[in-house]
Protein backbone atom coordinates (compact mmCIF):
# COMPACT_ATOMS: atom_id res chain seq x y z
CA UNK A 1 0.00 0.00 0.00
CA UNK A 2 1.44 3.37 -1.03
CA UNK A 3 1.19 6.05 1.61
CA UNK A 4 1.55 9.79 1.32
CA UNK A 5 3.26 11.55 4.17
CA UNK A 6 2.81 15.20 4.95
CA UNK A 7 5.49 17.08 6.90
CA UNK A 8 4.52 17.86 10.46
CA UNK A 9 5.00 21.56 9.72
CA UNK A 10 1.88 21.53 7.57
CA UNK A 11 -0.33 20.51 10.49
CA UNK A 12 -3.25 22.86 10.91
CA UNK A 13 -2.75 25.15 13.87
CA UNK A 14 -6.10 26.80 14.36
CA UNK A 15 -9.02 26.65 16.79
CA UNK A 16 -11.67 23.99 16.33
CA UNK A 17 -14.52 25.24 14.13
CA UNK A 18 -18.17 25.22 15.18
CA UNK A 19 -18.93 22.46 12.65
CA UNK A 20 -16.04 20.32 13.96
CA UNK A 21 -17.23 20.74 17.55
CA UNK A 22 -20.71 19.68 16.47
CA UNK A 23 -19.34 16.60 14.68
CA UNK A 24 -17.31 15.51 17.70
CA UNK A 25 -20.11 16.20 20.17
CA UNK A 26 -22.82 14.46 18.14
CA UNK A 27 -20.69 11.44 17.29
CA UNK A 28 -19.36 11.09 20.83
CA UNK A 29 -22.70 11.56 22.59
CA UNK A 30 -24.44 8.97 20.45
CA UNK A 31 -21.58 6.53 20.98
CA UNK A 32 -21.64 7.11 24.77
CA UNK A 33 -25.29 6.06 24.79
CA UNK A 34 -24.50 3.01 22.68
CA UNK A 35 -21.71 1.90 25.02
CA UNK A 36 -24.06 2.55 27.97
CA UNK A 37 -26.52 0.11 26.44
CA UNK A 38 -23.83 -2.47 25.83
CA UNK A 39 -22.20 -2.28 29.26
CA UNK A 40 -25.37 -2.33 31.31
CA UNK A 41 -25.33 -6.08 30.87
CA UNK A 42 -21.74 -6.42 32.05
CA UNK A 43 -22.32 -4.21 35.08
CA UNK A 44 -25.34 -6.32 36.05
CA UNK A 45 -23.80 -9.74 35.25
CA UNK A 46 -24.37 -11.24 38.75
CA UNK A 47 -28.06 -10.23 38.71
CA UNK A 48 -28.45 -11.46 35.12
CA UNK A 49 -27.01 -14.81 36.30
CA UNK A 50 -29.65 -15.16 39.02
CA UNK A 51 -32.54 -13.99 36.82
CA UNK A 52 -31.84 -15.89 33.58
CA UNK A 53 -29.51 -18.79 34.51
CA UNK A 54 -31.04 -19.86 37.81
CA UNK A 55 -31.22 -23.52 36.75
CA UNK A 56 -27.43 -23.77 36.94
CA UNK A 57 -25.00 -24.10 39.82
CA UNK A 58 -24.16 -20.56 41.08
CA UNK A 59 -20.59 -20.62 39.79
CA UNK A 60 -21.71 -22.04 36.44
CA UNK A 61 -24.54 -19.47 36.28
CA UNK A 62 -22.07 -16.60 36.68
CA UNK A 63 -19.76 -18.03 34.00
CA UNK A 64 -22.80 -18.59 31.72
CA UNK A 65 -23.87 -14.98 32.23
CA UNK A 66 -20.37 -13.87 31.28
CA UNK A 67 -20.55 -16.09 28.19
CA UNK A 68 -23.81 -14.41 27.20
CA UNK A 69 -21.99 -11.10 27.78
CA UNK A 70 -19.18 -12.38 25.55
CA UNK A 71 -21.65 -13.45 22.84
CA UNK A 72 -22.23 -9.80 22.03
CA UNK A 73 -18.49 -9.38 21.55
CA UNK A 74 -18.08 -12.49 19.42
CA UNK A 75 -20.42 -11.19 16.70
CA UNK A 76 -18.95 -7.68 16.64
CA UNK A 77 -16.56 -8.49 13.76
CA UNK A 78 -19.53 -9.70 11.70
CA UNK A 79 -21.29 -6.41 12.42
CA UNK A 80 -18.12 -4.71 11.25
CA UNK A 81 -18.31 -6.64 7.98
CA UNK A 82 -22.00 -5.92 7.39
CA UNK A 83 -22.10 -2.27 8.42
CA UNK A 84 -18.55 -1.53 7.31
CA UNK A 85 -19.54 -2.56 3.80
CA UNK A 86 -22.63 -0.34 3.94
CA UNK A 87 -20.59 2.55 5.33
CA UNK A 88 -18.10 2.35 2.48
CA UNK A 89 -20.84 2.05 -0.14
CA UNK A 90 -23.66 4.37 0.97
CA UNK A 91 -21.97 6.62 3.53
CA UNK A 92 -20.92 6.99 7.17
CA UNK A 93 -23.90 8.98 8.45
CA UNK A 94 -26.81 6.69 7.58
CA UNK A 95 -24.96 3.52 8.53
CA UNK A 96 -24.29 4.49 12.11
CA UNK A 97 -27.84 5.85 12.38
CA UNK A 98 -29.08 2.31 11.71
CA UNK A 99 -26.66 0.79 14.24
CA UNK A 100 -27.87 2.97 17.10
CA UNK A 101 -31.50 2.04 16.37
CA UNK A 102 -30.68 -1.67 16.57
CA UNK A 103 -28.67 -1.22 19.76
CA UNK A 104 -31.25 0.89 21.56
CA UNK A 105 -34.23 -1.33 20.74
CA UNK A 106 -32.33 -4.50 21.73
CA UNK A 107 -31.42 -2.98 25.08
CA UNK A 108 -34.98 -1.93 25.86
CA UNK A 109 -36.08 -5.47 25.00
CA UNK A 110 -33.74 -6.90 27.67
CA UNK A 111 -35.54 -4.67 30.18
CA UNK A 112 -38.92 -6.27 29.42
CA UNK A 113 -37.75 -9.86 28.87
CA UNK A 114 -39.39 -12.42 31.24
CA UNK A 115 -36.95 -14.32 33.47
CA UNK A 116 -36.17 -18.04 33.63
CA UNK A 117 -38.71 -18.43 36.44
CA UNK A 118 -41.44 -17.17 34.07
CA UNK A 119 -40.71 -18.77 30.69
CA UNK A 120 -37.96 -21.31 31.37
CA UNK A 121 -35.20 -22.03 28.86
CA UNK A 122 -36.65 -19.52 26.38
CA UNK A 123 -35.46 -16.66 28.63
CA UNK A 124 -31.69 -17.21 28.30
CA UNK A 125 -32.08 -18.09 24.60
CA UNK A 126 -33.85 -14.78 23.85
CA UNK A 127 -31.35 -12.96 26.06
CA UNK A 128 -28.43 -14.32 24.04
CA UNK A 129 -30.24 -13.40 20.79
CA UNK A 130 -30.60 -9.80 22.01
CA UNK A 131 -26.92 -9.74 22.99
CA UNK A 132 -26.07 -10.89 19.47
CA UNK A 133 -28.13 -8.02 18.02
CA UNK A 134 -26.30 -5.56 20.28
CA UNK A 135 -22.96 -6.97 19.19
CA UNK A 136 -23.82 -6.67 15.51
CA UNK A 137 -24.89 -3.05 16.01
CA UNK A 138 -21.77 -2.12 17.97
CA UNK A 139 -19.67 -3.79 15.30
CA UNK A 140 -20.87 -1.13 12.88
CA UNK A 141 -20.94 1.75 15.34
CA UNK A 142 -17.36 2.37 16.38
CA UNK A 143 -15.83 2.29 12.92
CA UNK A 144 -18.49 4.71 11.72
CA UNK A 145 -18.02 7.18 14.55
CA UNK A 146 -14.21 7.07 14.45
CA UNK A 147 -14.11 7.38 10.65
CA UNK A 148 -16.68 10.17 10.72
CA UNK A 149 -14.68 12.27 13.18
CA UNK A 150 -11.28 11.51 11.60
CA UNK A 151 -12.49 12.52 8.15
CA UNK A 152 -13.67 15.84 9.55
CA UNK A 153 -10.41 16.50 11.45
CA UNK A 154 -7.64 18.72 10.06
CA UNK A 155 -4.29 17.10 9.37
CA UNK A 156 -2.10 17.14 12.46
CA UNK A 157 -5.05 16.99 14.86
CA UNK A 158 -6.63 13.60 14.14
CA UNK A 159 -5.26 12.12 17.36
CA UNK A 160 -6.74 14.96 19.42
CA UNK A 161 -10.10 14.93 17.63
CA UNK A 162 -10.63 11.16 17.58
CA UNK A 163 -9.55 10.81 21.21
CA UNK A 164 -12.93 12.29 22.13
CA UNK A 165 -14.53 9.22 20.52
CA UNK A 166 -12.15 7.10 22.62
CA UNK A 167 -13.63 8.54 25.81
CA UNK A 168 -17.08 7.27 24.90
CA UNK A 169 -16.59 3.63 25.92
CA UNK A 170 -15.35 4.65 29.35
CA UNK A 171 -18.03 7.33 29.73
CA UNK A 172 -20.67 4.78 28.70
CA UNK A 173 -19.46 2.40 31.38
CA UNK A 174 -19.32 5.27 33.87
CA UNK A 175 -22.88 6.30 32.98
CA UNK A 176 -24.13 2.73 33.41
CA UNK A 177 -22.51 2.52 36.87
CA UNK A 178 -24.01 5.86 37.95
CA UNK A 179 -27.51 4.88 36.79
CA UNK A 180 -27.26 1.49 38.56
CA UNK A 181 -26.04 3.06 41.80
CA UNK A 182 -28.82 5.68 41.67
CA UNK A 183 -31.48 3.02 41.04
CA UNK A 184 -30.20 0.94 43.95
CA UNK A 185 -30.25 3.98 46.20
CA UNK A 186 -33.83 5.01 45.38
CA UNK A 187 -35.35 1.52 44.99
CA UNK A 188 -33.42 -0.36 47.65
CA UNK A 189 -31.15 -3.39 47.20
CA UNK A 190 -33.90 -6.01 47.51
CA UNK A 191 -36.13 -4.39 44.88
CA UNK A 192 -33.20 -3.83 42.57
CA UNK A 193 -31.41 -7.18 42.93
CA UNK A 194 -34.29 -9.61 43.44
CA UNK A 195 -37.38 -7.99 41.94
CA UNK A 196 -37.88 -5.56 39.02
CA UNK A 197 -35.52 -2.71 39.87
CA UNK A 198 -32.64 -4.01 37.72
CA UNK A 199 -34.83 -3.46 34.64
CA UNK A 200 -35.03 0.33 35.09
CA UNK A 201 -31.56 1.12 33.62
CA UNK A 202 -32.54 -0.85 30.50
CA UNK A 203 -35.80 1.06 30.18
CA UNK A 204 -33.88 4.35 30.29
CA UNK A 205 -32.24 3.37 27.02
CA UNK A 206 -35.43 4.28 25.19
CA UNK A 207 -35.05 7.95 26.10
CA UNK A 208 -31.33 7.90 25.31
CA UNK A 209 -32.17 6.35 21.93
CA UNK A 210 -34.56 9.18 21.04
CA UNK A 211 -31.91 11.80 21.87
CA UNK A 212 -29.20 9.93 19.93
CA UNK A 213 -31.30 9.53 16.77
CA UNK A 214 -32.35 13.17 16.85
CA UNK A 215 -28.71 14.30 17.13
CA UNK A 216 -27.45 12.04 14.36
CA UNK A 217 -30.18 13.06 11.94
CA UNK A 218 -28.73 16.58 12.06
CA UNK A 219 -25.26 15.51 10.87
CA UNK A 220 -23.83 15.84 7.36
CA UNK A 221 -21.78 13.28 5.45
CA UNK A 222 -17.98 13.53 5.81
CA UNK A 223 -16.01 15.70 3.35
CA UNK A 224 -13.72 12.80 2.39
CA UNK A 225 -16.62 10.49 1.54
CA UNK A 226 -18.54 13.22 -0.31
CA UNK A 227 -15.47 14.07 -2.39
CA UNK A 228 -14.86 10.41 -3.19
CA UNK A 229 -18.54 9.90 -4.14
CA UNK A 230 -18.55 12.97 -6.38
CA UNK A 231 -15.46 11.65 -8.16
CA UNK A 232 -17.05 8.22 -8.59
CA UNK A 233 -14.37 6.44 -6.55
CA UNK A 234 -16.54 4.67 -3.97
CA UNK A 235 -15.88 0.97 -3.62
CA UNK A 236 -18.31 -1.42 -5.28
CA UNK A 237 -16.96 -4.38 -3.27
CA UNK A 238 -15.36 -3.09 -0.04
CA UNK A 239 -15.16 -6.53 1.59
CA UNK A 240 -13.22 -7.94 -1.36
CA UNK A 241 -10.92 -4.93 -1.54
CA UNK A 242 -10.35 -4.83 2.22
CA UNK A 243 -9.85 -8.51 2.96
CA UNK A 244 -9.20 -10.47 -0.27
CA UNK A 245 -6.57 -8.06 -1.53
CA UNK A 246 -3.37 -9.19 0.22
CA UNK A 247 -1.72 -5.75 0.15
CA UNK A 248 -4.57 -4.45 2.34
CA UNK A 249 -5.39 -7.77 4.04
CA UNK A 250 -1.93 -8.07 5.58
CA UNK A 251 -2.34 -4.59 7.10
CA UNK A 252 -5.66 -5.75 8.57
CA UNK A 253 -3.91 -8.75 10.17
CA UNK A 254 -1.02 -6.67 11.48
CA UNK A 255 -3.48 -4.14 12.90
CA UNK A 256 -5.27 -6.98 14.70
CA UNK A 257 -2.28 -8.75 16.26
CA UNK A 258 0.02 -5.74 16.53
CA UNK A 259 -2.48 -3.15 17.79
CA UNK A 260 -6.05 -4.01 18.70
CA UNK A 261 -5.64 -7.43 20.39
CA UNK A 262 -3.37 -6.00 23.08
CA UNK A 263 -5.38 -2.81 23.29
CA UNK A 264 -8.54 -4.89 23.81
CA UNK A 265 -7.23 -6.98 26.71
CA UNK A 266 -5.67 -3.97 28.44
CA UNK A 267 -9.00 -2.10 28.15
CA UNK A 268 -11.12 -4.92 29.54
CA UNK A 269 -8.67 -5.80 32.31
CA UNK A 270 -8.46 -2.22 33.51
CA UNK A 271 -12.19 -1.61 33.59
CA UNK A 272 -14.34 -4.75 33.51
CA UNK A 273 -12.10 -7.46 34.91
CA UNK A 274 -11.03 -5.13 37.72
CA UNK A 275 -14.70 -4.67 38.68
CA UNK A 276 -15.41 -8.41 38.57
CA UNK A 277 -12.21 -9.14 40.53
CA UNK A 278 -13.24 -6.74 43.29
CA UNK A 279 -16.72 -8.23 43.68
CA UNK A 280 -16.27 -11.93 42.84
CA UNK A 281 -12.77 -12.61 44.21
CA UNK A 282 -12.22 -9.95 46.87
CA UNK A 283 -15.87 -9.95 48.02
CA UNK A 284 -16.16 -6.17 48.07
CA UNK A 285 -19.71 -4.81 48.29
CA UNK A 286 -20.88 -4.30 44.66
CA UNK A 287 -21.99 -0.70 45.15
CA UNK A 288 -18.68 0.19 46.82
CA UNK A 289 -16.76 -1.49 43.98
CA UNK A 290 -18.80 0.37 41.37
CA UNK A 291 -18.19 3.69 43.12
CA UNK A 292 -14.43 3.07 43.23
CA UNK A 293 -14.33 2.01 39.58
CA UNK A 294 -16.43 5.07 38.73
CA UNK A 295 -14.03 7.37 40.60
CA UNK A 296 -11.02 5.91 38.79
CA UNK A 297 -12.78 6.34 35.44
CA UNK A 298 -13.66 9.95 36.27
CA UNK A 299 -10.03 10.71 37.16
CA UNK A 300 -8.59 8.79 34.22
CA UNK A 301 -10.90 9.77 31.34
CA UNK A 302 -9.18 13.12 30.53
CA UNK A 303 -6.03 11.15 29.73
CA UNK A 304 -7.67 9.78 26.57
CA UNK A 305 -7.46 13.35 25.27
CA UNK A 306 -3.95 13.78 26.69
CA UNK A 307 -2.53 10.72 24.96
CA UNK A 308 -4.55 11.29 21.78
CA UNK A 309 -3.16 14.82 21.52
CA UNK A 310 0.35 13.66 22.45
CA UNK A 311 0.19 11.08 19.64
CA UNK A 312 -0.15 13.95 17.13
CA UNK A 313 3.28 15.14 18.30
CA UNK A 314 5.36 12.02 19.08
CA UNK A 315 3.41 9.36 17.18
CA UNK A 316 0.69 6.81 17.90
CA UNK A 317 2.86 3.69 18.01
CA UNK A 318 5.19 4.47 20.96
CA UNK A 319 2.29 5.35 23.25
CA UNK A 320 0.26 2.23 22.41
CA UNK A 321 3.27 -0.08 22.66
CA UNK A 322 4.30 1.45 26.00
CA UNK A 323 0.81 0.84 27.39
CA UNK A 324 0.89 -2.84 26.36
CA UNK A 325 4.37 -3.35 27.82
CA UNK A 326 3.57 -1.66 31.13
CA UNK A 327 0.39 -3.72 31.47
CA UNK A 328 2.17 -7.01 30.78
CA UNK A 329 4.89 -6.22 33.33
CA UNK A 330 2.72 -4.87 36.16
CA UNK A 331 -0.69 -6.59 36.13
CA UNK A 332 0.37 -9.21 38.72
CA UNK A 333 1.79 -6.73 41.27
CA UNK A 334 -1.10 -4.31 40.73
CA UNK A 335 -3.79 -6.93 41.35
CA UNK A 336 -1.81 -8.21 44.34
CA UNK A 337 -1.78 -4.67 45.71
CA UNK A 338 -5.51 -4.44 44.98
CA UNK A 339 -6.12 -7.49 47.19
CA UNK A 340 -4.10 -6.02 50.07
CA UNK A 341 -5.88 -2.68 49.78
CA UNK A 342 -9.49 -3.84 49.26
CA UNK A 343 -9.52 -6.95 51.48
CA UNK A 344 -6.43 -6.95 53.73
CA UNK A 345 -7.83 -9.77 55.89
CA UNK A 346 -8.00 -12.05 52.83
CA UNK A 347 -4.46 -11.13 51.78
CA UNK A 348 -3.19 -11.88 55.29
CA UNK A 349 -5.03 -15.21 55.47
CA UNK A 350 -3.65 -16.27 52.07
CA UNK A 351 -0.12 -15.44 53.24
CA UNK A 352 -0.36 -17.19 56.62
CA UNK A 353 -2.72 -20.12 55.98
CA UNK A 354 -2.61 -21.34 52.40
CA UNK A 355 -5.36 -23.61 51.16
CA UNK A 356 -4.08 -26.69 49.32
CA UNK A 357 -6.12 -29.34 47.49
CA UNK A 358 -4.27 -32.65 47.15
CA UNK A 359 -6.04 -34.97 44.69
CA UNK A 360 -5.73 -37.54 41.94
CA UNK A 361 -5.95 -35.37 38.75
CA UNK A 362 -8.13 -38.01 37.10
CA UNK A 363 -10.81 -37.34 39.72
CA UNK A 364 -10.93 -33.57 39.10
CA UNK A 365 -13.31 -32.07 36.51
CA UNK A 366 -13.04 -28.75 34.69
CA UNK A 367 -14.49 -26.27 37.17
CA UNK A 368 -14.94 -23.53 34.57
CA UNK A 369 -17.84 -25.27 32.80
CA UNK A 370 -20.68 -22.82 32.03
CA UNK A 371 -23.37 -25.54 31.95
CA UNK A 372 -22.52 -27.40 35.14
CA UNK A 373 -24.96 -28.25 37.89
CA UNK A 374 -24.10 -29.13 41.48
CA UNK A 375 -24.70 -32.84 40.80
CA UNK A 376 -22.13 -32.81 37.98
CA UNK A 377 -19.44 -32.56 40.64
CA UNK A 378 -19.59 -35.72 42.71
CA UNK A 379 -15.99 -36.91 43.24
CA UNK A 380 -14.26 -35.83 46.44
CA UNK A 381 -11.94 -33.56 44.42
CA UNK A 382 -14.84 -31.90 42.60
CA UNK A 383 -16.87 -31.39 45.76
CA UNK A 384 -13.90 -29.74 47.49
CA UNK A 385 -12.98 -27.50 44.56
CA UNK A 386 -16.59 -26.52 43.88
CA UNK A 387 -17.06 -25.35 47.43
CA UNK A 388 -13.82 -23.36 47.32
CA UNK A 389 -14.76 -21.82 43.96
CA UNK A 390 -18.21 -20.82 45.20
CA UNK A 391 -16.61 -19.34 48.32
CA UNK A 392 -14.03 -17.46 46.19
CA UNK A 393 -11.20 -19.12 48.10
CA UNK A 394 -7.89 -19.21 46.24
CA UNK A 395 -6.02 -22.52 46.57
CA UNK A 396 -2.98 -24.43 45.33
CA UNK A 397 -3.12 -27.86 43.67
CA UNK A 398 -0.94 -30.87 44.52
CA UNK A 399 -1.19 -34.06 42.45
CA UNK A 400 -1.75 -37.26 44.42
CA UNK A 401 -1.11 -40.86 43.27
CA UNK A 402 -3.95 -42.53 41.36
CA UNK A 403 -6.72 -43.74 43.64
CA UNK A 404 -5.62 -41.60 46.58
CA UNK A 405 -8.49 -39.88 48.45
CA UNK A 406 -8.55 -36.10 48.08
CA UNK A 407 -7.70 -33.81 50.98
CA UNK A 408 -8.01 -30.09 51.65
CA UNK A 409 -5.44 -28.40 53.87
CA UNK A 410 -6.20 -25.05 55.49
CA UNK A 411 -3.11 -23.89 57.33
CA UNK A 412 -2.24 -26.84 59.56
CA UNK A 413 -5.72 -28.44 59.40
CA UNK A 414 -6.48 -31.23 56.88
CA UNK A 415 -10.00 -32.30 55.89
CA UNK A 416 -11.07 -35.20 53.69
CA UNK A 417 -14.03 -34.30 51.45
CA UNK A 418 -16.64 -36.98 50.69
CA UNK A 419 -17.64 -38.40 47.33
CA UNK A 420 -21.34 -38.52 46.38
CA UNK A 421 -23.97 -40.63 44.63
CA UNK A 422 -26.61 -39.15 42.32
CA UNK A 423 -30.09 -40.66 42.16
CA UNK A 424 -32.89 -39.18 40.02
CA UNK A 425 -30.90 -36.01 39.31
CA UNK A 426 -30.24 -35.40 43.02
CA UNK A 427 -27.63 -36.32 45.59
CA UNK A 428 -28.96 -39.20 47.69
CA UNK A 429 -29.74 -38.43 51.33
CA UNK A 430 -26.52 -39.91 52.68
CA UNK A 431 -24.37 -38.00 50.19
CA UNK A 432 -26.22 -34.75 50.81
CA UNK A 433 -25.63 -35.13 54.54
CA UNK A 434 -21.92 -35.80 54.11
CA UNK A 435 -21.50 -32.82 51.75
CA UNK A 436 -23.32 -30.50 54.16
CA UNK A 437 -21.13 -31.70 57.04
CA UNK A 438 -17.97 -31.19 54.97
CA UNK A 439 -19.00 -27.66 53.98
CA UNK A 440 -19.75 -26.79 57.59
CA UNK A 441 -16.41 -28.17 58.79
CA UNK A 442 -14.25 -26.52 56.15
CA UNK A 443 -16.23 -23.30 56.44
CA UNK A 444 -15.38 -23.19 60.14
CA UNK A 445 -11.72 -23.96 59.41
CA UNK A 446 -11.56 -21.11 56.87
CA UNK A 447 -13.05 -18.68 59.40
CA UNK A 448 -10.59 -19.86 62.04
CA UNK A 449 -7.73 -19.36 59.56
CA UNK A 450 -8.80 -15.76 59.02
CA UNK A 451 -10.57 -16.09 55.67
CA UNK A 452 -13.35 -13.45 55.63
CA UNK A 453 -16.84 -14.24 54.32
CA UNK A 454 -16.75 -10.80 52.69
CA UNK A 455 -14.54 -7.74 52.66
CA UNK A 456 -14.98 -5.32 55.54
CA UNK A 457 -16.87 -2.18 54.65
CA UNK A 458 -14.58 0.43 53.13
CA UNK A 459 -15.20 3.91 54.48
CA UNK A 460 -16.28 6.16 51.65
CA UNK A 461 -13.46 8.57 50.76
CA UNK A 462 -11.24 7.19 53.55
CA UNK A 463 -7.56 6.28 53.17
CA UNK A 464 -8.29 2.68 52.18
CA UNK A 465 -10.88 3.84 49.63
CA UNK A 466 -8.39 6.17 47.97
CA UNK A 467 -5.68 3.50 47.95
CA UNK A 468 -7.95 1.20 45.95
CA UNK A 469 -8.95 4.05 43.62
CA UNK A 470 -5.26 4.91 43.08
CA UNK A 471 -4.50 1.34 41.96
CA UNK A 472 -7.55 1.31 39.70
CA UNK A 473 -6.47 4.70 38.33
CA UNK A 474 -3.13 3.21 37.22
CA UNK A 475 -5.04 0.47 35.37
CA UNK A 476 -7.19 3.13 33.69
CA UNK A 477 -4.08 5.09 32.65
CA UNK A 478 -2.91 1.99 30.77
CA UNK A 479 -6.32 1.92 29.10
CA UNK A 480 -5.99 5.55 28.00
CA UNK A 481 -2.48 4.91 26.62
CA UNK A 482 -3.53 2.04 24.37
CA UNK A 483 -6.97 3.39 23.49
CA UNK A 484 -6.51 7.15 23.15
CA UNK A 485 -4.47 7.07 19.89
CA UNK A 486 -5.90 3.87 18.35
CA UNK A 487 -8.76 5.39 16.32
CA UNK A 488 -6.52 7.86 14.53
CA UNK A 489 -3.96 5.15 13.82
CA UNK A 490 -6.52 2.73 12.38
CA UNK A 491 -8.03 5.45 10.19
CA UNK A 492 -4.57 6.37 8.87
CA UNK A 493 -3.65 2.79 8.05
CA UNK A 494 -6.31 2.40 5.35
CA UNK A 495 -7.55 4.21 2.19
CA UNK A 496 -10.80 6.21 2.24
CA UNK A 497 -12.71 3.96 -0.18
CA UNK A 498 -12.50 0.93 2.14
CA UNK A 499 -11.61 2.63 5.43
CA UNK A 500 -14.86 1.90 7.31
CA UNK A 501 -14.57 -1.84 6.60
CA UNK A 502 -10.78 -2.12 6.92
CA UNK A 503 -10.48 -0.45 10.32
CA UNK A 504 -13.65 -1.97 11.78
CA UNK A 505 -12.58 -5.58 11.20
CA UNK A 506 -9.31 -5.58 13.20
CA UNK A 507 -10.80 -3.30 15.84
CA UNK A 508 -13.75 -5.58 16.55
CA UNK A 509 -11.80 -8.82 16.32
CA UNK A 510 -9.26 -7.37 18.75
CA UNK A 511 -11.80 -5.89 21.14
CA UNK A 512 -14.66 -8.31 20.55
CA UNK A 513 -12.76 -11.59 20.59
CA UNK A 514 -9.52 -10.98 22.45
CA UNK A 515 -10.96 -8.34 24.79
CA UNK A 516 -14.61 -9.39 25.06
CA UNK A 517 -13.72 -12.97 25.93
CA UNK A 518 -11.42 -11.84 28.73
CA UNK A 519 -13.84 -11.96 31.71
CA UNK A 520 -15.17 -15.40 30.71
CA UNK A 521 -11.74 -16.83 29.92
CA UNK A 522 -10.07 -15.38 32.99
CA UNK A 523 -12.74 -16.60 35.41
CA UNK A 524 -12.80 -20.04 33.79
CA UNK A 525 -9.03 -20.20 34.33
CA UNK A 526 -9.46 -19.12 37.95
CA UNK A 527 -12.25 -21.64 38.58
CA UNK A 528 -10.20 -24.40 36.97
CA UNK A 529 -6.81 -23.71 38.57
CA UNK A 530 -8.00 -22.37 41.91
CA UNK A 531 -5.60 -19.42 41.94
CA UNK A 532 -7.46 -16.11 41.70
CA UNK A 533 -4.54 -14.40 39.95
CA UNK A 534 -4.08 -16.99 37.20
CA UNK A 535 -6.73 -15.36 35.01
CA UNK A 536 -4.26 -12.51 34.46
CA UNK A 537 -2.03 -14.73 32.34
CA UNK A 538 -4.47 -14.30 29.48
CA UNK A 539 -4.28 -10.48 29.14
CA UNK A 540 -0.57 -10.50 29.93
CA UNK A 541 0.14 -12.99 27.14
CA UNK A 542 -1.93 -11.11 24.57
CA UNK A 543 -0.51 -7.69 25.53
CA UNK A 544 3.03 -9.09 25.27
CA UNK A 545 2.24 -10.54 21.83
CA UNK A 546 0.94 -7.18 20.60
CA UNK A 547 3.98 -5.37 21.96
CA UNK A 548 6.36 -7.65 20.04
CA UNK A 549 4.40 -7.70 16.74
CA UNK A 550 3.51 -4.01 16.88
CA UNK A 551 7.06 -2.94 17.67
CA UNK A 552 8.54 -5.01 14.84
CA UNK A 553 5.95 -4.68 12.07
CA UNK A 554 3.56 -1.72 12.57
CA UNK A 555 4.62 1.56 10.97
CA UNK A 556 4.01 5.01 12.39
CA UNK A 557 1.05 6.81 10.74
CA UNK A 558 0.71 10.28 12.28
CA UNK A 559 2.03 12.06 9.15
CA UNK A 560 -0.10 10.14 6.64
CA UNK A 561 -2.35 12.26 4.39
CA UNK A 562 -5.69 10.43 4.48
CA UNK A 563 -6.97 12.46 1.50
CA UNK A 564 -4.25 11.34 -0.88
CA UNK A 565 -5.71 9.39 -3.83
CA UNK A 566 -2.86 6.85 -3.82
CA UNK A 567 -3.20 6.10 -0.10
Amino acid sequence: MVTAAVPAATAVDRPMTKEERKVIFASSLGTVFEWYDFYLYGSLAPIIASQFFSALDPTAAFIASLMAFAAGFLVRPFGALVFGRLGDMIGRKYTFLVTILIMGLSTVAVGILPTYASIGIAAPIILVALRLMQGLALGGEYGGAATYVAEHAPHGKRGAYTSWIQTTATLGLFLSLIVIIACKYFLGDDTFNKSWGWRVPFWMSFFLLIVSVWIRLSLNETPAFKRMKEEGRTSKAPLTEALANWSNGKIVLLALFGLTAGQGVVWYTGQFYALFFLTAQLKVDPTTAQLMIGASLLLGTPFFIVFGTLSDKIGRKPIIMAGCLLAALTFFPLFGALTKAANPALAEAQAKNKVVVTADPAQCSFQGSPIAREIDFKTSCDIAKRFLAQSSVSYDNVDAPAGTPSTVTVGDKTITPPSANVVNQKFDAESAGKIAAFKKEIGGDLVAAGYPAKAKAIDFMGGQWWTVVAILFVLVIYVTMVYGPIAAMLVELFPTRIRYTSMSVPYHFGNGWFGGMLPTTAFAIVASTGNMYNGLWYPIGVAAMTFVIGTLFIRETKDVDIYAHDH
